[in-house]
C-alpha cells in the first residue's frame, strides 16, 4: 500500500515533474483491468526539478526501489534512459495482490538482445512474448522497442495474458479506465480503486476517521485520483469519487475536521502547510487542493509531521 505514500502524506495533514506522456496504446495492452492502484511518474521531470527529486528520495517505496533496480541490472538507468515508469498493482482471485512495472524510453533493444546472445541467455517464451531474467525474482518482455513490462513471474504472465490470452482489460473497468484519461497529463499521477481509496481515506482522516459518520461514508468511496505538478513550486490535487452528492459533502466536513486535530499539534511549517490546502466538494467527488512554493515544500519534507504520515 506504500505507493500511494505521498498521497497519505499530504492527505494526512488533514487529519498527515511540464507534461507528462499518457501511457502508449502499446503499455495499455498489459495492464489488467482488476486494478488497485496505478501511480505514472514522468522522469524527465523528475530529473529538472530538485523539488520532485527530494520528494522522491523521501517517500520513495521500496518496491519501486526494487523495480529500479532490476532496470539498472539490465543496463537501463532510470534516473537517466528512462521517460516514464508506471507502477502497477492489481487483485487476483485466488494470490491477491500482483504488481508490475512499465517503463516508456529510447531503449536500445537491439543492442540488449544482442548482450543477451552473447551472455546465452535463453529467454522464455510465454504466450507471444519472450521473457528475460533481469535479476531479484524479476523478469522482463519488450512490448516494443520503446516499452518494457517487467515484474516477477506470475505478475508477468498475468499482465501478458491480457494482450495475449484474452483476460480482462483495463479497458473493462470503465471506472479506473476514466479516471486514467482525466489525470494521464500530470507529471506524476495515480489511480486507486474503491478498496484502496477506502483504506487511504481512513489513514488520511486520523482521528477524524474515527468519528461514527466515517463507518457510512466509506462504504460510499467508489474511487480516487491525484495529480501533481512542479512546474511552479508544488501543487497536489486529490479527486474522491462517491456515490451521491451528501456523501461528497460528508467526506468534505470530515477532513475539514482533521484539519482542526493536525492544527492543534503542528509546527509552524506544518501549519502553513495546512493553510495551503483547500477541500469542498463538487456533485459526487470531494476535491482537495494543495499549493505551495518551493522553499517551504522542502521545509516541510523534513518535519515531523511528513515522516510520520509518510511511513
Amino acid at each position: 500500500m506504500k505507493y500511494f505514500a505521498f498521497a497519505l502524506a499530504l492527505v494526512s495533514m488533514l487529519a498527515g515533474t511540464a507534461v507528462a506522456a499518457p501511457l502508449s496504446s502499446n503499455a495499455r495492452t498489459v495492464v489488467p483491468s482488476a486494478i488497485q492502484q496505478i501511480i505514472s511518474v514522468d522522469y524527465r521531470e523528475l530529473r529538472n526539478s530538485p523539488t520532485a527529486r527530494a520528494l522522491k528520495d523521501r517517500v520513495m517505496p521500496d518496491t519501486l526501489k526494487q523495480f529500479e533496480a532490476a532496470l539498472r541490472a539490465t543496463g537501463i538507468d532510470p534516473d537517466k534512459d528512462a521517460e516514464q515508469l508506471t507502477f502497477i498493482s492489481y487483485r487476483t482471485p485466488k494470490e491477491g495482490l500482483r504488481s508490475i512495472g512499465i517503463a516508456q524510453g529510447p531503449f536500445k533493444q537491439k543492442e540488449f538482445l544482442q548482450k543477451a546472445r552473447l551472455k546465452k541467455i535463453k529467454p522464455e517464451k510465454y504466450l507471444l512474448s519472450y521473457i528475460y531474467p533481469m535479476g531479484s525474482g524479476m523478469s522482463m518482455a519488450f512490448l516494443d522497442p520503446s516499452t518494457i513490462v517487467f515484474g516477477d513471474s506470475a505478475a508477468l504472465h498475468g499482465a501478458i495474458d491480457v494482450r495475449d490470452n484474452g483476460a480482462d482489460s483495463i479497458e473493462k473497468n470503465g471506472t479506473i479506465n476514466d479516471l486514467v484519461t482525466s489525470v494521464d497529463s500530470a507529471p506524476v499521477w495515480s489511480v486507486l480503486d474503491q478498496l484502496g481509496t477506502q483504506y487511504m481515506m481512513r489513514s488520511a482522516l486520523g482521528q477524524a476517521s474515527s468519528l461514527a459518520d466515517y463507518d457510512v461514508v466509506k462504504k460510499r468511496l467508489l474511487a480516487s485520483d491525484y495529480m501533481m505538478n512542479f512546474d511552479n513550486g508544488v501543487t497536489f490535487d486529490l479527486n474522491v469519487k462517491t456515490s451521491d452528492t451528501m456523501t461528497a459533502a460528508s467526506l468534505a466536513s470530515l477532513m475539514k475536521a482533521g484539519v482542526v486535530y493536525k492544527k492543534m499539534s503542528a509546527t509552524p511549517t506544518e501549519k502553513l502547510a495546512l493553510d495551503s490546502m483547500t477541500v469542498d466538494s463538487s456533485h459526487d467527488v470531494l476535491q482537495m487542493h494543495f499549493a505551495t512554493d518551493d522553499q517551504r515544500f522542502q521545509a516541510l519534507l523534513k518535519s515531523d509531521l511528513f515522516a510520520a504520515v509518510s511511513r
